[in-house]
């Protein structure tokens, strides 16, 4: 090969090495981008758009809808059944109570503070999440006596 070839096909391979290692970073770059991903009830996209997510996740967090309690009870059943529903919403995502980071509570009633603070202590492990509640004026839909929503680590 004449000098002035190799030159040039030197230059050519090395042109096409930088060319090929800056396609790799960039798509390794895009595949570390926080993606938002619908956690769609049995896998599946619903037909019609619904109003709102149940779960979804961006990066390495989960959002959990408020998921609140609709049956005839105390605030203590109603407590437990939203803190297992949440649980299970939580698990099939791959993450768990422990953990949580943010919790809203949302009350139909104040007066039911100390009987969903009873169901709600040692639920999250030995660290748990910070956490809100409030009184919903108004009251909770559905009838629910608690309401719970949370954000939590993958």
């Amino acid at each position: 090969m004449a000098k002035g070839n190799r030159r040039a096909f030197v230059t050519g391979v090395s042109t096409a090495l930088a060319a090929t290692a800056a396609a790799a970073t960039g798509r390794a770059q895009d595949a570390g981008k926080p993606i938002k991903k619908v956690h769609w009830k049995d896998g599946q996209r619903p037909e019609k758009t619904p109003l709102f997510s149940g779960v979804t996740s961006y990066g390495g967090l989960v959002f959990i809808a408020g998921v609140g309690a609709h049956f005839e009870g105390d605030i203590k059943a109603h407590t437990k059944h939203v803190l297992d529903e949440i649980q299970k919403k939580l698990d099939e995502v791959g993450s768990s109570m422990e953990k949580v980071l943010k919790v809203n509570v949302y009350l139909n009633d104040l007066k039911d503070y100390a009987g969903m603070n009873e169901m709600f202590l040692g639920r999250f492990g030995p660290e748990p999440p910070v956490r809100t509640t409030i009184a919903a004026a108004g009251g909770i839909p559905g009838n629910s006596l608690v309401e719970i929503d949370c954000i939590a680590t993958l």
